[in-house]
């Protein structure tokens, strides 16, 4: 190197734009030549450096005093004779008089593989989150932090964080040839230290601080910082859970789903309304819904998100449990607990869409990197969020690895996966015009698509007894079926058709029902279609929509509840697996706020204390009864037997577990009248055991029913060779099954 282009480089180091830092700084041999001496090179920026000595390993008394070449702190000093491999440590005395020790990071070897960057480079490193990020490493018996991100259009990446006083000039980074790839090994940082990604664009004058992609952990809200944080401390104690969950089949299993938003389940209102602890929540959620008798326990996104209000959808740390209520290890033991108190856990995942906050993915490197550059391609302008590029390997790759980063490291059960319907159509809430066709001119996201069947097959062939839900609003074909029948691959597949309509049926005044009797029975039209879900979920108690109790009619608010039981049993009645969000359970009065808790007060009034009750045991009787659950996706296990009373809005049918003989009939009254002498054919003789009655005093009703069963005659109706003579309860479901 001559003395001109040492300068050259000198410059890009001070003024932060060296791409190769590794080029100049650290230790490097000189060659002698026309009389000069040969020796080693040892050259530092230190801009917080009053002066600065090499220490050599082994002569800890005999600290050499470098030269400074630059008044910006710019040291050097020149060993002669000396040879490579040569170990050293810096001390600086700063201009405070404290003095620092440490060694230069610019003598370490790269750490990620060629292997390593070529499988980043086709897309295809499903543990990326195992290389990229920062992590805890012991390079030639140093300890220290390894920290690597993509960023192929950058001119200079830096680390910074309050180890350098967030200087960007202080630790540059090297790039990994043409892969974008920049990564540096920082020895004597530790667990906890705060940083970001410093990103100086190619291009233009573009220079941002981001946040991690990769970070295990961040900062608490509003601040942004990504925290160096250690998984695997941590030691699971659900190994009988997990061993046992390849082998459930969850299709022909109850599932009974609890949605929960963490932050506002339950808040501590006399400690300035905060939120639960992981571990609070661990003591107090999991009794709660083991109690109320669910399977599962479904959380709104908890990936790290900057704002509140987007409920965790629009996230920024695809990679970190938020730190709201607490540490990684923290939620480890959630799921932990979950797991050894026999519930499974689901996580709603946001691969639709992320934010265009500053210290996020969007613009990364001063190039629309993970978005389309395109806004009719490139972004939700509805929701004002960024779309992924899912037709580029590297991205691609990110979701894929985060993905499986969920199912592998926090041992979740499933990913529900939020806003597919936004996903797979290019003209998604677009006007013409606003969106461009796909090559063939039709309006599907051919690279979208794809990448979601990848993201299927991936997440059962790696994690097998998984669930995968979508939560897709439109006609799209086979979305739960598998990928090499052609369809999505999802699991469970959220029945919007289903809750929109009960919603509407519903909100009819009783006198009114008998002319949308079909707005209740169309769905079994389409029922076995797909693998479905019924929910009632958040999306239905928010933005003026009320709570499902408030949406009930009646002039008396026990009618308002006799509504909403019965609601519930047809819920449950009905094919396909079961969710209901939190406050459901016992008629949160009020329409859903993410920054109050749910309204826990009202269990001193019995009417919410027994429709708690009813929630309890409907979810007692789902998960006794085969019959409920085993046939939910096809139609052998459903059996109309009456749905034509339109006048009386009365609709009978029978649930069939695997065994046909062994069914559970259902009767529904959805007006206020009390049907007398009501007659029903059933299939076989015998006594008809009343196994629920949703007008039981008990839950709130007027104890309207059939002294708990009746038998069945040789008298045959609608074309059946019995039936029963029923009394049926007003705005009721009675539930009945041969002894």
């Amino acid at each position: 190197m001559t003395i001109a282009q040492l300068e050259t480089e000198i410059d890009q180091i001070l003024h932060a734009n060296h791409s190769d830092p590794f080029h100049i700084l650290g230790v490097h041999p000189i060659e002698g030549g026309a009389g000069a001496a040969r020796g080693l090179a040892i050259r530092a920026f230190l801009p917080e450096a009053l002066e600065a000595r090499v220490i050599i390993f082994g002569q800890p008394d005999s600290p050499l005093p470098m030269e400074r070449v630059r008044p910006e702190g710019f040291f050097a000093l020149f060993l002669e004779g000396r040879t490579l491999p040569f170990s050293y440590q810096l001390r600086v005395l700063d201009h405070q008089g404290q003095t620092f020790q440490f060694i230069d990071p610019y003598i370490f070897p790269p750490v990620l593989s060629d292997f390593d960057l070529h499988l980043m480079g086709e897309g295809s490193h499903y543990k990326k989150y195992e290389k990229l990020g920062a992590h805890l490493r012991v390079l030639d018996g140093v300890s220290g932090v390894q920290f690597a991100v993509w960023a192929p259009n950058a001119r200079r990446v830096s680390v910074i964080g309050d180890f350098n006083r967030w200087d960007g000039r202080r630790h540059p980074m090297r790039v990994r040839g043409g892969t974008g790839i920049w990564e540096l090994f920082i020895p004597g940082l530790a667990e906890g230290a705060l940083y970001k990604f410093e990103i100086k664009a190619r291009h233009s004058n573009y220079l941002a601080e981001k946040a991690d992609p990769y970070g295990f952990f961040f900062e608490q809200p509003p601040k942004t910082a990504s925290v160096v944080h250690d998984l695997h401390r941590y030691e699971w104690n659900d190994q009988e859970w997990m061993q046992a969950r390849p082998r459930r089949n969850w299709l022909e299993s109850p599932i009974a789903i609890y949605e929960v938003h963490l932050g506002s389940w339950m808040r501590v209102p006399e400690d300035n309304n905060r939120y639960l602890t992981y571990n609070e929540l661990a003591d107090r959620l999991i009794p709660y819904v083991k109690e109320i008798g669910y399977t599962h326990i479904e959380l709104m996104p908890l990936a790290e998100h900057p704002f509140d209000g987007s409920w965790g959808y629009q996230v920024i740390g695809y990679f970190a449990p938020t730190s709201r209520f607490g540490t990684p290890e923290e939620f480890t033991a959630f799921v932990d607990r979950c797991h050894q108190a026999d519930l499974g856990v689901l996580l709603d995942w946001v691969p639709a869409h992320f934010p265009k906050d500053g210290h996020g993915l969007g613009y990364f490197d001063g190039t629309h990197l993970y978005e389309h550059s395109d806004p009719r391609l490139g972004e939700h302008r509805e929701w004002g969020t960024l779309i992924f590029n899912y037709g580029r390997n590297e991205v691609r790759n990110f979701l894929l690895s985060n993905a499986l980063f969920w199912l592998d490291r926090y041992h979740l059960d499933g990913l529900r996966v939020d806003a597919v319907a936004s996903m797979i159509y290019l003209d998604y809430s677009r006007q013409p015009g606003e969106w461009i066709p796909n090559q063939y001119g039709g309006n599907e996201n051919l690279e979208a698509i794809d990448f979601i069947k990848r993201f299927n097959e991936l997440a059962h062939h790696y994690h097998p007894g998984i669930l995968t839900v979508a939560e897709e609003s439109t006609a799209w074909p086979a979305v739960s079926r598998p990928v090499y029948l052609g369809g999505l691959g999802f699991s469970l597949k959220w029945n919007m058709g289903w809750m929109n309509d009960m919603l509407v049926y519903f909100s009819k005044d009783a006198i009114h029902r008998k002319f949308h009797h079909n707005t209740l029975t169309f769905g079994l039209i389409y029922a076995f279609t797909e693998n479905f879900t019924l929910p009632l979920s958040h999306d239905e108690v928010v933005h003026g929509k009320g709570s499902l109790l408030s949406k009930m009619p009646g002039y008396f608010l026990e009618d308002k509840f006799s509504n909403l039981r019965l609601l519930y049993g047809y819920m449950y009645g009905h094919p396909g697996k079961k969710l209901l969000f939190m406050g459901g359970e016992f008629g949160q009065g009020n329409e859903w706020n993410h920054n109050q808790s749910l309204d826990w007060d009202l269990l001193r009034w019995p009417l919410h204390q027994q429709l708690q009750h009813f929630v309890k045991d409907l979810n007692r009787l789902y998960r006794s009864q085969p019959a409920l659950y085993e046939v939910d996706f096809h139609y052998m296990g459903f059996e109309w037997i009456d749905f034509h009373d339109s006048d009386n809005s009365i609709v009978t049918f029978l649930r069939r577990a695997k065994n046909p003989d062994e069914f559970v009939v259902f009767v529904f009254n959805f007006t206020p009248v009390v049907r007398e002498g009501y007659r029903i054919g059933v299939p076989t003789g015998g006594f008809y055991a009343e196994l629920l009655n949703s007008d039981s005093g008990i839950y709130g009703g007027q104890n309207i029913g059939n002294a708990g069963g009746l038998p069945a005659g040789h008298f045959p109706w609608q074309g059946r060779p019995y039936s029963l003579q029923l009394t049926v309860p007003p705005l009721a479901v009675v539930v009945l099954k041969r002894e």
